[in-house]
């Protein structure tokens, strides 16, 4: 991973890599989401196309999930997106790379049939 520099333990791309606004957001208490950052107050986020990242299979940590995306898309678990989501109680946001966000793209929708 050239161009990448790690500080504890938490690896960080350049600008350029980065996505202009899709993010990962950790809560207290409705779990992880990833969409386009519209708004933030305080610890309350606005997403829009959001989906809950349920399960993940494939990369250690969200950092890692935010960097790379993850190894095993078919073994994960993302729901259907929704067009905007408010969450209280966020605790961690992190900017997604291109290449993370072209994978949890692509991830099938992960729902009840």
């Amino acid at each position: 991973m050239k161009n990448r520099v790690t500080i504890d333990d938490v690896v960080y791309a350049p600008v350029s890599e980065m996505s202009d606004d899709m993010v990962i957001v950790r809560t207290e208490n409705a779990g992880v989401h990833y969409g386009q950052l519209a708004e933030k107050y305080g610890n309350e986020v606005v997403l829009e196309n959001s989906r809950r990242l349920w399960y993940w299979s494939g990369a250690a940590s969200l950092s890692q999930l935010a960097m790379e995306g993850v190894k095993s898309p078919s073994d994960c678990k993302f729901t259907v997106a929704v067009t905007t989501i408010t969450l209280i109680g966020c605790i961690e946001i992190i900017p997604c790379t291109e290449a993370a966000c072209k994978i949890i793209n692509d991830v099938e929708e992960w729902r009840n049939e």
